[in-house]
């Protein structure tokens, strides 16, 4: 590869993800919000109060990538997060600072 062809290939890189949070993510309308803190999986505290991660749960970054649990070091972020029938968290989305101005798609 020359470094024509590298230099192209960086700046795709930068701007790939720019380019993916200019479109805003769409979350489902039964997400509620709620301060997260992470605590040893599969808990985590919302608002608070321990809850758990169901089994399938995926936590997806702010940056719009998909975490695990352990990697999880902030505590108190702002998240949109949805319940599965057994009132187990499966799916969390912390949230940018403008997404985080705006109302819960649950409270709207």
């Amino acid at each position: 590869m020359d470094k024509r062809h590298f230099l192209m290939a960086l700046a795709a890189c930068v701007a790939l993800p720019a380019m993916a949070q200019a479109e805003p993510r769409p979350f489902p309308a039964t997400a509620k919000r709620g301060k997260m803190t992470p605590a040893y999986a599969p808990d985590i505290y919302i608002d608070g109060k321990l809850r758990q991660l169901s089994p399938a749960a995926r936590i997806v970054s702010d940056e719009n990538m998909t975490v695990t649990p352990g990697s999880l070091r902030e505590k108190d972020v702002i998240v949109n997060y949805t319940e599965d029938m057994n009132g187990l968290i499966d799916r969390v989305w912390i949230l940018t600072r403008e997404e985080a101005r705006q109302r819960a798609p649950s409270a709207r």
